[in-house]
């Protein structure tokens, strides 16, 4: 993704309000936590243009249903999904979903977790954009790709906010991944 000089100002302004807190939630692991942003107005009215940014250039590459991944990637996908004029779903947490759900387990860097999704919440076919804070290992959003994939829709691209490049994460998802902040 091609980003102004404006842009990346805004996100370099975003990268220094985001907080870091070493051995959480366990030693050796430094939790990179975006509601710190929240904490200064400007920084989240920049946040908040360069996600808009993010949603023009998706409509642009033909993306038709924002997802997000459970709970900080419900920050961004719902107001992306309203500035495109598309379809929010979210992809949550074991049993917070009614209806028919499809299901994934997969490893986290410090566990493993399960994701749902409702079955009939995307159309076979539709172009998806999946979207949340922070790609680590890569193991919540490889397997926010194969749910996506399991309701018949075809994931066209990841966005997350930032990247924590040393883990390797991306290696993992099978679709193309923009970061916009990396450590």
């Amino acid at each position: 993704m091609d980003f102004s000089e404006e842009i990346l100002k805004k996100i370099e302004v975003v990268k220094t309000r985001i907080g870091a807190y070493p051995d959480f939630p366990k030693p050796g692991i430094c939790f990179r936590d975006i509601f710190s942003v929240y904490h200064d107005k400007d920084a989240t009215i920049m946040l908040d243009e360069v996600m808009k940014y993010c949603a023009e250039q998706a409509v642009k590459r033909g993306v038709q249903v924002i997802a997000a991944l459970e709970c900080r990637g419900f920050l961004f996908g719902p107001q992306m999904a309203l500035h495109m004029g598309v379809p929010f779903v979210p992809l949550r947490k074991k049993g917070k979903l009614p209806g028919k759900i499809l299901s994934l387990e997969y490893d986290l860097e410090y566990g493993k977790d399960t994701l749902e999704v409702q079955e009939d919440s995307i159309p076979a076919g539709k172009k998806v954009l999946i979207v949340d804070d922070l790609l680590a290992t890569g193991g919540s959003l490889q397997a926010a790709c194969e749910l996506v994939k399991k309701v018949g829709a075809e994931v066209s691209e990841c966005l997350v906010v930032m990247e924590i490049v040393d883990l390797k994460g991306r290696t993992r998802v099978p679709a193309p991944v923009f970061s916009l902040i990396q450590f």
